[in-house]
């Protein structure tokens, strides 16, 4: 068993250390509305639940050299960001977002994909997502940096709103079919994982 002292080597050491460890990671499409104006869409594997009731969603968001993001920075203005789940259908499309463009290019026009309006918010979200979470922001915590300034701003999203596609929700059992989803997943470096073999064990009670 090899041990590591975390404040004894670098960020990029401890981001590959954690990156490769927590495997796989559901990722998060943001979509996030400028002052301008403009749609921009990025996926975040830092991304989870963090409760539900009422439903709350994290999504960590790192600065670039303390620098905050577009979509922390558009999400604060704007008061709103959209969450998507990424699937095998998308997944391609939604790495296109992943480059460093400027703020004022969406991201969105430049993947190809197709935006939809939102019901609750004015931050529209896009069409080719199975699952699509219309989120108000409830606050934005900084966090990490070695410095005085932040690494990350983590944004704590409320849904106000569920959109699900017809095949991938049950809405008599009220469960998410997984299959029909078909969710990726981050690894380490440029690797994804999709569903593999399922099984299920019962909760001790």
């Amino acid at each position: 068993m090899i041990t590591i002292d975390p404040s004894a080597i670098s960020e990029r050491d401890n981001y590959k250390l954690l990156s490769g460890s927590i495997v796989p990671r559901p990722i998060a499409f943001v979509t996030t509305l400028s002052d301008n104006g403009v749609l921009n869409g990025a996926p975040f594997s830092y991304f989870s639940i963090v409760s539900t009731q009422p439903p709350m969603l994290s999504v960590s968001v790192g600065r670039k050299q303390g620098v905050m993001k577009d979509t922390a920075r558009n999400a604060i203005h704007a008061g709103a960001f959209v969450v998507h789940v990424v699937d095998e259908r998308n997944v391609e499309k939604v790495n296109v977002t992943a480059a460093g463009l400027p703020s004022d290019v969406s991201e969105v026009e430049i993947a190809g994909l197709t935006q939809v309006d939102s019901e609750m918010i004015q931050v529209p979200g896009v069409e080719e997502a199975k699952i699509r979470m219309e989120c108000v922001l409830e606050q934005v915590i900084p966090l990490g940096g070695a410095g005085s300034e932040p690494a990350n701003d983590l944004l704590i999203g409320r849904v106000v709103r569920f959109h699900l596609a017809n095949d991938v929700y049950d809405p008599i059992k009220g469960y998410i079919n997984s299959e029909s989803l078909r969710p990726v997943g981050r690894m380490a470096g440029n690797d994804y994982a999709a569903l593999g073999k399922l099984f299920s064990i019962e909760r001790p009670r």
